[in-house]
């Protein structure tokens, strides 16, 4: 049983995007798998197995501050009363139920997917409950998962040990340019891409302000893949800002095909965070071969860019001037189809749900 995702499929999102991988792969490997999703991400009316995945959906209220807290509490209280085998949580929030869990004798497995508690969005009421939810994960689960070493070490400062099994891409299938680029009126190979959540930490402010001061060439342009409306006033951000610059598309949530496509005739992908675990967004982008910008934090650096497309967090100069780059085609193909292959090779979904999966079995019998 899997807990601490909004919903799958097609829920924006780096834990959902991770589970929507992770669980049909385990069903396949033989596992009986069941997804607990939120009320406001699932019609009710919608098929409760997916992919060979069962999907529970149970209520919880769709407002920042309350809806993890409340789902992931009723979720805890649904799976003491189904006893799975393993109960396996996605997050530090959902972890602050683990001990609980544990109280009524269920095998738990912990994935600790980012620090939620350096989020800029986050007051200090909330960073203090995920620092506890956290703290409660580590210590009370019986096996314990980081998607990257930079989060191995903050479960290692706890003295506890864990199994690093990192986020994962699957091979990728090309899409010419079609309606998705007519529609946005974009050109191949001639514009800059962002895709993930807007969220204040994504830093998407700073690369509205680099692309507008790297006077890009026409017809390039910039185009921030995202839900506005799941951003609130920092989404209204970006709106403001993006009237004001020229350029800058807002393209809304995309999945599937209109995603593919976008990936694949992106000429430059760039990630501006503050902070993450490891970027699911920033892999699949190098899974299509794109030149790939990114902030210098030490997610980033683990994936191994060349060094020269790492800028400061904030630095807009910094970034315009890596955009220029880009621009003036200051971009070594043969580099970045060397990372394409070992991104494929080293992150890749049947290998991390084969490890999850013995991660499991150790924990049944720890």
């Amino acid at each position: 049983m899997i807990m601490g995702l909004r919903g799958i499929p097609g829920i924006q999102g780096g834990i959902e995007n991770h589970v929507e991988n992770l669980a049909p792969r385990l069903a396949a490997l033989g596992c009986d798998v069941e997804v607990i999703v939120r009320s406001p991400y699932f019609n009710k009316d919608a098929n409760a197995t997916w992919k060979g995945v069962r999907l529970r959906r149970i209520w919880s209220p769709r407002t920042k501050v309350l809806e993890t807290i409340i789902h992931s509490l009723f979720a805890t209280f649904y799976a003491v009363i189904h006893r799975p085998d393993v109960l396996h949580v996605h997050a530090v929030g959902p972890a602050l139920f683990i001990p609980l869990a544990r109280l009524f004798g269920l095998r738990v497995v912990f994935t600790h997917h980012t620090m939620d508690y350096k989020r800029e969005k986050w007051g200090f009421l909330a960073r203090a409950m995920l620092r506890v939810g956290e703290r409660a994960g580590v210590l009370f689960a019986n096996q314990l998962i980081a998607v990257s070493e930079n989060v191995g070490e903050v479960i290692s400062d706890y003295g506890y040990h864990c199994t690093i099994i990192p986020n994962g891409v699957s091979p990728p299938t090309p899409r010419g340019p079609g309606v998705v680029l007519g529609g946005f009126g974009l050109t191949q190979k001639a514009y800059v891409l962002y895709v993930g959540r807007i969220d204040k930490g994504k830093r998407i402010h700073d690369l509205e302000q680099a692309f507008n001061m790297s006077e890009p060439p026409d017809p390039w342009k910039l185009v921030i893949v995202g839900d506005l409306e799941e951003g609130g006033a920092y989404a209204q951000q970006i709106h403001d800002l993006a009237l004001r610059c020229r350029g800058i598309i807002l393209a809304g949530f995309q999945s599937g095909d209109s995603l593919a496509e976008l990936y694949s005739q992106a000429g430059v992908f760039v990630l501006p965070s503050s902070h993450e675990g490891l970027p699911i967004a920033l892999l699949e982008a190098l899974s299509y071969g794109i030149p790939s910008l990114a902030s210098d934090i030490p997610a980033n650096r683990e994936i191994g860019l060349p060094t020269d497309c790492y800028f400061p967090v904030g630095d807009t100069a910094a970034l315009a001037a890596g955009l220029k780059r880009c621009f003036r085609g200051g971009v070594a193909n043969a580099e970045w189809r060397e990372l394409r292959s070992q991104v494929l090779n080293e992150y890749d979904w049947d290998r991390v749900s084969q490890r999850t999966l013995d991660v499991y079995r150790s924990a049944m019998v720890s």
